[in-house]
């Protein structure tokens, strides 16, 4: 079950600050650089799947991606050429004391993960092309930084020898179909580029907040939430890795649109069907030319009416008013025509929570408002005492006194 430990574990995420030796822009924390990492990772795994016609375990890359996330918060800002001569020459003892502090740390994190942890770390013929397209997305994310920070820092000593173990990383991973695209520079290089901007919209942007989050590291931090309910509900792992994506891109929107609260969709009547309109819109018109048309109809499911408690049944998409009336439609479903399952209801619970822990620890380091504390109390309050789809949010939120 989700406890408030993991909750703040995964934020520490949003203090760790990225090539702070290095002239650089906001937005270049490590969960930031996780998110877009996991972003680019969709990319990679789509094209090696189409292009290359590989067999993917989604659960899988989708479990690296947090394994190799709270890896870096327990080691925090160790400089990458000092990290990977330490993992070459001291790999076992380094994963043995970083699986010990997320033992201590989370005490409530389960065997099977830390079974996945060390098999992720131990093992290398544990899912040896999902490791490698982990690898490959985490450089990539990298290189996208660096080539922000790069005419900045032109008179820094060593940037060019960086800028070259970056090349040469990325080079090793050449025979990815995805990286080939990406090199090309074309149409996917820049939805890479789209996603990006959303490290640098801030959430909360009307009130001071420590520590700062965007709207890319929120849906991380969304997603990972979805991934550990899933998990709790015993879902199938289509379905965790479903309601996994669709934290992942459920605001990609706004990269278009930009973060409109909620109290100004919920103002005047109709607005928010509106908002939603002009954001599809907006996708098709904007995004889907980025990307292959084959991904078009996911991108869209996982964006449009996002927060549905949905499935697909024999290709069509159906919808149901509560989270229970969708377990029941899963339960009764003997012959697999039930498929796609995304737990809106759910989602938009690890919504809300991510928004009240983004005002609850600002609060706790001493920076509030009348915007944060007023998100503290009414968000709280609508989750007292309830449950959805098997999930005790009440439970959770009793937790943060």
């Amino acid at each position: 079950m989700l406890k408030k430990e993991l909750i703040e574990f995964l934020y520490e995420a949003a203090h760790i600050q990225r090539w702070n030796d290095h002239i650089r822009p906001s937005g270049f924390t490590e969960l930031d650089k996780q998110a877009h990492k996991m972003m680019i990772l969709y990319v990679l795994a789509k094209y090696e799947e189409e292009d290359h016609n590989a067999k993917l375990n989604w659960r899988v890359l989708i479990e690296g991606g947090i394994i190799e996330f709270m890896h870096r918060i327990v080691l925090t800002d160790i400089k990458p050429p000092i990290f990977h001569e330490l993992m070459r020459v001291h790999k076992g003892k380094i994963n043995e004391w970083v699986l010990k502090e997320l033992k201590r740390k989370i005490p409530g994190l389960g065997t099977s993960f830390i079974s996945k942890f060390e098999k992720h770390f131990e093992d290398d013929n544990y899912y040896p092309l999902e490791k490698k397209l982990l690898k490959a997305a985490h450089y990539l994310a990298t290189e996208w930084e660096f080539n922000i920070i790069y005419d900045f820092n032109k008179r820094i000593y060593g940037i060019e020898r960086t800028r070259e173990a970056i090349a040469n990383e990325i080079e090793d991973h050449y025979n990815l179909a995805g990286v080939q695209k990406l090199a090309l520079k074309g149409k996917t290089s820049k939805f890479i580029d789209l996603v990006g901007q959303l490290r640098f919209q801030k959430r909360w942007a009307q009130s001071p907040r420590i520590p700062e989050t965007s709207v890319m590291g929120h849906v991380l931090i969304v997603a990972m939430l979805a991934y550990f309910c899933s998990v709790e509900l015993k879902a199938k792992d289509d379905r965790i890795v479903n309601n996994f994506l669709c934290g992942l891109f459920h605001d990609l929107p706004e990269v278009l649109t930009r973060d409109i609260i909620s109290p100004v969709k919920r103002s005047i009547e109709g607005l928010d069907e509106l908002i939603k309109d002009i954001e599809g819109r907006q996708v098709a018109e904007k995004i889907f030319p980025l990307i292959p048309q084959s991904w078009h109809k996911d991108i869209d499911y996982y964006t449009q009416n996002e927060f549905a408690n949905k499935c697909k049944i024999d290709g069509k998409i159906k919808t149901y008013k509560t989270a229970e009336e969708l377990v029941e439609v899963i339960k009764k479903d003997k012959n697999g025509k039930v498929t796609d399952v995304i737990d809106g209801a759910v989602l938009k619970g690890c919504d809300n929570l991510a928004a009240f822990v983004e005002a609850y620890l600002s609060i706790q380091y001493g920076i509030t408002s009348k915007h944060l504390a007023g998100a503290v109390e009414s968000i709280k309050a609508d989750y007292k005492n309830r449950k959805i789809g098997g999930i005790d949010f009440g439970k959770i939120y009793n937790e943060f006194k």
